[in-house]
């Protein structure tokens, strides 16, 4: 008798659970939790850092509690798409076959259902509650990601994550357009940071699964150029990554406290980079993965003590 962690084939070929009802729990990991926290991290380090444009202490409250509910239902409205579209090919791979849809326990109906619902009511949010820029920009990104890159780029071209990263890097902005009201140019520069970012984030994350990848047919760069070749991409890339982070300071954006901690993680980051791309070490690509992640955790978190301390210490 099959037990709850036993499937068996649905006509489409796709997995169906057996012996486990539905629960909340799996309209939750459709919205890809784990990935969204990070983004409206980034996204409320936009709004604390746009006061200087508002010359106020704290972001207005519409705009940190309904900004945020906002952008954090909008990005897991995305990320429900990118389940549903990508349901057969998460089938192929370990990494992503216990997905909810992919496993049958969520009707792929029912997923676009709760996705519209979670795009609606973010668009309404944001629009009414927030301003309509906000909105639009959102909307966007919404439509970048769910659609732009996961329906034709993540298929289409090796630079998929390369484009595609433009969606998931605008957070930042939409917390700054949630306080002011427009896109100024320092958060653009934290967009750059985080489209910077992406490629050597998910490079390593693709080499770990490549086989996975070449199996489900997606080209992804390792697959296509090699693992040297995308090693080699990834140093690169972490290299402008660095030289992006310092942006901030240059501009007058950030103090002396970020610029130390920008250079510091860079080398941190950049270090296992190389290690990467030198030394054959078992699991170095998803360690490096790991500290892709908390490199931009940080990076972000000393932006927001910088923001806070920096006045203090130059007063």
């Amino acid at each position: 008798m099959a037990n709850s962690n036993q499937h068996t084939q649905t006509t489409e070929g796709a997995p169906k659970s057996q012996g486990r009802p539905i629960t909340w729990r799996d309209y939750y990991e459709l919205t890809k939790p784990k990935v969204v926290y990070l983004l409206v991290f980034t996204a409320v380090v936009g709004m604390f850092l746009a006061n200087d444009v508002t010359q106020s202490w704290f972001p207005p409250l519409n705009a940190l509690i309904f900004g945020t509910l906002g952008i954090a239902f909008a990005s897991g409205a995305a990320a429900v798409v990118n389940h549903v579209v990508d349901a057969r090919i998460d089938t192929m791979m370990a990494r992503t076959m216990q997905r909810p849809v992919a496993q049958g326990r969520v009707k792929p109906r029912n997923a676009v259902i709760f996705s519209s619902v979670l795009a609606i009511v973010a668009m309404a949010m944001l629009w009414f509650l927030v301003n309509p820029l906000t909105a639009v920009l959102t909307l966007g990104g919404l439509v970048g990601y769910a659609f732009v890159y996961t329906m034709f780029l993540k298929r289409a071209t090796p630079q998929n994550i390369v484009i595609g990263g433009l969606s998931g890097a605008i957070p930042p902005l939409l917390g700054w357009t949630s306080v002011t009201g427009s896109a100024d140019p320092h958060a653009w520069l934290l967009v750059l940071i985080i489209f910077t970012w992406t490629p050597p984030h998910f490079w390593a994350l693709s080499i770990h699964r490549i086989e996975d990848y070449a199996k489900a047919e997606i080209p992804m760069l390792p697959v296509t150029h090699g693992e040297d070749f995308t090693k080699t991409s990834i140093v690169l890339y972490t290299v402008l990554l660095i030289l992006s982070t310092l942006l901030p300071y240059l501009t007058g954006m950030s103090g002396i406290i970020y610029l130390v901690a920008a250079v510091g993680l860079g080398l941190w980051f950049l270090y296992y980079t190389v290690v990467l791309k030198y030394r054959e070490r078992e699991g170095i690509a998803m360690k490096t993965f790991g500290v892709s992640i908390g490199y931009l955790t940080f990076l972000f978190a000393f932006l927001l003590i910088d923001h806070y301390v920096d006045p203090f210490i130059n007063f």
